[in-house]
């Protein structure tokens, strides 16, 4: 299997985030892709190679609002502007606005900005933040057209992940949405009918925002339920898209401590939904913390599931690209990650 690496990810590198009431190290760290990238020399599953050039912003502002990439390309900058002192701080926000509060005028106050587009205080912002996810763009992006020019499976080996970045805000350690800028690049190419699935612990709201009208890309999650679990405000099961995108969204939340056997029943609901919308190739938001010795999640899967997670995805009988979320056990987040994409290149 064709993987296009993030050879810029270690650009961005969090220092602390908010977490149950203190500011702890960043769980999302540059040592995640470091493992994978280990695993799939040492498994020698196929060629690494780096995005191909000529990615644009044209691609990008199909996804996300551009007044919202306006601010993600400035962030640092405006924040160093404030006080050169902030040079050894990450950017976290102080402020949010309430129901009620009028979102429609932009601040020009960069702390009010921050908190206008971030959701949570868990996604520190800093020198590197933006060119490390905008590369990382650039390899979904390249992923996906290998797809459509005839691979069977490509994978995009990048963080900062991007399920939780929607069309104008970010958190969930996601700037841009990758799997979402993976499926345009499908429908671009022809595809008249594309399926994101996530696996990742956390549900992929900001996926799910991105296309929750639109009937031309259908959006699966298996994830944790959102009344006990982050992003907590989104993923319930009677969320099934509105408008034209009616019938275009499944969400199968589950219970902490969900082994395998029902978490594999689930993803064979979502197979089949996906099947049931005709879609010509899927996108796989490829989150690993759903592990059992993942430190913020809190399923029950075991490394060898993570092999027959591949299997069952290949037996959809889709292309297929995958695109690097979650999973925050980071000594064993290549071997589980890797397991996917063997299982799915023996299926």
């Amino acid at each position: 299997m064709l993987t296009i690496y993030n050879e810029q990810h270690a650009l961005h590198q969090g220092r602390m985030e908010m977490f149950r009431g203190q500011l702890v190290p960043s769980f999302e760290v540059p040592a995640r892709v470091d493992h994978v990238l280990e695993e799939l020399n040492a498994r020698k599953l196929g060629p690494v190679s780096k995005p191909d050039d000529g990615f644009g912003d044209t691609l990008l502002r199909a996804i996300h609002a551009p007044h919202y990439l306006d601010f993600l390309a400035g962030a640092w900058d405006e924040w160093i502007a404030l006080d050169p002192a902030n040079a050894a701080l990450d950017v976290l926000p102080s402020y949010w606005p309430a129901p009620g509060m009028r979102r429609d005028v932009l601040p020009t106050s960069f702390p009010a900005r921050v908190g206008l587009f971030a959701f949570d205080a868990g996604t520190p912002l800093m020198a590197g933040s933006w060119q490390a996810a905008r590369h990382g763009a650039a390899c979904a992006w390249t992923a996906a057209s290998r797809v459509a020019g005839g691979e069977r499976a490509a994978f995009a080996l990048t963080r900062p992940p991007g399920h939780h970045a929607g069309a104008d805000f970010y958190g969930g350690y996601c700037f841009l949405n990758n799997a979402a800028v993976a499926a345009q690049t499908l429908r671009n190419a022809g595809a008249a009918k594309v399926a994101v699935l996530d696996v990742d612990y956390h549900h992929g709201n900001g996926t799910q925002a991105i296309f929750y009208e639109r009937a031309d890309v259908h959006v699966a999650s298996l994830h944790g339920d959102p009344r006990t679990d982050y992003p907590y405000y989104l993923g319930h099961a009677d969320e099934r898209g509105a408008g034209e995108g009616l019938g275009f969204n499944q969400n199968l939340p589950l219970a902490r401590g969900t082994d395998f056997a029902t978490w594999r029943a689930a993803l064979a609901q979502a197979l089949q939904g996906i099947a049931a919308t005709g879609a010509e190739a899927l996108v796989v938001s490829l989150g690993v913390d759903t592990f059992e010795g993942d430190p913020v999640a809190g399923f029950s899967l075991k490394s060898d599931d993570y092999l027959r997670m591949g299997e069952d995805l290949a037996r959809a009988g889709l292309p297929t690209v995958f695109v690097f979320e979650g999973g925050y056990a980071v000594a064993e987040v290549g071997v589980n990650a890797v397991n996917v994409l063997q299982g799915f290149q023996q299926g």
